[in-house]
């Protein structure tokens, strides 16, 4: 028979595999799409993303995190959580998600092919499974093919009581002490997780700081809660081995201390998809961490094979992923797609979270951008106590002279959801005068946007001369 030919093969199905598949076909191209497993959705759905997020809910809803402040610290739905309970819920909504991913993919007309793909020139792929081999043409590749978590020879991964990020809901029970060894964003999550469900959590993290990609404040919020769950942060200190012993798992420290606990996580980060790619007959290389460099197209060495997605590294995130497939398929086509990765929002599902957007405090000092920043703290807000959560905050910077807003930054209860309001004023150039002049609906965690803005340029009217013709805040309970 014909080798078959498309115009796009996108490999994997992840969210940038997804988007670049569909974006594709809606350009009317003739799209096929290649994963390796059984069912769709790759690391996002199956093992990362949505059972991570999924499990951290399942967490705040049988631990009772949310309705401690009200009814106390003993509160909780359920005495005895298992791993059980978390599986259930993971469980049912990945088989919704495989199911919505397999239902776009079908009424997009895109050709969905089962089995593991490997180049055979930059533009001829193999699929192999297990009806043998078979062939296929493309003009333009995509590779979204993930990552996978990193190894180390100092960490014998077991499954059991020494495990990865995508072994967690694998383990036979929850444990009653845990070490965490990486502070990334995944360490970082699964630390909060256990933590609210009682366990005691020796997080291990060769860096000096937490997360240093985000704002310093934030994270500083983030590491007080931290130490009230009881977690010890031992900052600074690297793994030098992991040993199973007869009673649990030791880590010895390079610095010559040793820890005990029931298990082990090991989040150091996470190695790139590619080594059944067969990228060397695609002539593409990669770094020792198995990433694909591209350019700002997301265009490999080779001019008609693209990349996205966490393959290609940071920020690593499903959005952003989402977003890169898109452009990517639209820059091969040349279709007029229009994106700026510098409006990007990130999200982090620790507990509580923290979500933001622009730039931090850190980066305008060292810019030598003159700003300020007003805070609003839930506590304040009405819909903060009736929620419960009486620790978050919201950050605004502005510009010190047009008022212009330079970064939100978030730490709460819904900071992923509530970050949207000022990611909207920040994309168009909005000033804090639009939050000054906009009513909220009441009660709601939005109203810490007014409150942080009335916060915020209370700070600069101490400055106005009473002939300027700057607008000055109007006096609130919670501008003080």
């Amino acid at each position: 028979m014909p080798m078959q030919q498309f115009d796009l093969i996108v490999i994997g199905s992840g969210p940038a595999g997804q988007r670049a598949a569909i974006q594709a076909a809606k350009a009317d191209k003739r799209v096929a799409l290649i994963e390796q497993r059984e069912v769709l959705g790759g690391v996002s759905i199956n093992t990362g993303t949505i059972p991570s997020k999924t499990m951290r809910e399942a967490v705040l809803h049988f631990s009772g995190y949310r309705y401690k402040p009200i009814y106390g610290i003993n509160y909780c739905v359920k005495e005895e959580i298992t791993i059980s309970d978390l599986v259930f819920r993971v469980q049912h909504v990945i088989r919704t998600e495989v199911d919505v991913a397999r239902s776009q993919l079908a009424r997009n007309g895109i050709r969905v092919l089962t089995g593991v793909a490997s180049f055979v020139d930059p533009t001829h792929v193999t699929v192999t499974n297990s009806r043998g081999q078979t062939d296929y043409e493309a003009s333009y590749v995509l590779i979204a093919t993930g990552t996978k978590p990193a190894t180390s020879p100092l960490v014998p991964i077991n499954g059991r009581n020494i495990i990865n990020s995508d072994q967690v809901l694998s383990m036979p029970e929850i444990p009653k002490t845990l070490i965490v060894v990486g502070g990334g964003v995944i360490g970082m999550e699964y630390t909060c997780m256990f933590a609210t469900l009682g366990v005691r959590v020796i997080l291990v993290e060769k860096r000096p700081r937490l997360l240093d990609f985000a704002d310093n404040e934030m994270v500083e919020a983030l590491s007080y809660h931290l130490r009230d769950s009881r977690v010890t942060m031992r900052l600074n200190e690297e793994v030098a081995s992991v040993e199973e012993t007869s009673d649990g798992v030791v880590a010895n420290l390079r610095s010559h201390k040793r820890i005990s606990a029931d298990a082990l996580l090991y989040a150091v980060g996470r190695q790139g998809n590619v080594d059944e790619l067969n990228l060397a007959a695609a002539g593409i290389e990669t770094d020792s961490r198995g990433r694909i460099k591209v350019d700002a197209d997301f265009r490999t060495q080779q001019a008609n094979i693209f990349a996205a997605g966490d393959v290609i590294g940071f920020p690593s995130l499903a959005s952003v992923s989402m977003e890169q497939g898109r452009i990517a398929a639209g820059r091969a086509f040349h279709l007029p797609l229009h994106s700026n990765p510098a409006n990007y929002p990130y999200g982090i599902y620790t507990i509580p979270e923290i979500s933001f957007i622009g730039k931090t405090e850190e980066q305008l000092t060292e810019e030598d951008v003159p700003y300020e920043v007003g805070v609003a703290y839930y506590r304040e807000i009405a819909r903060g106590q009736i929620d419960g959560d009486t620790t978050g905050r919201l950050k605004l910077i502005f510009h010190r002279e047009t008022r212009q807003v330079l970064g939100v930054h978030i730490i709460g209860e819904g900071a992923t959801e509530l970050l949207h309001i000022g990611q909207a004023v920040l994309v168009l150039n909005g000033t804090m005068d639009y939050f000054i002049d906009t009513v909220f609906n009441y009660p709601t965690l939005a109203e810490c946007y007014k409150a942080a803005a009335f916060n915020g340029l209370n700070k600069l009217s101490r400055f106005e001369t009473p002939g300027g013709t700057d607008r000055r805040p109007m006096s609130t309970k919670t501008s003080v």
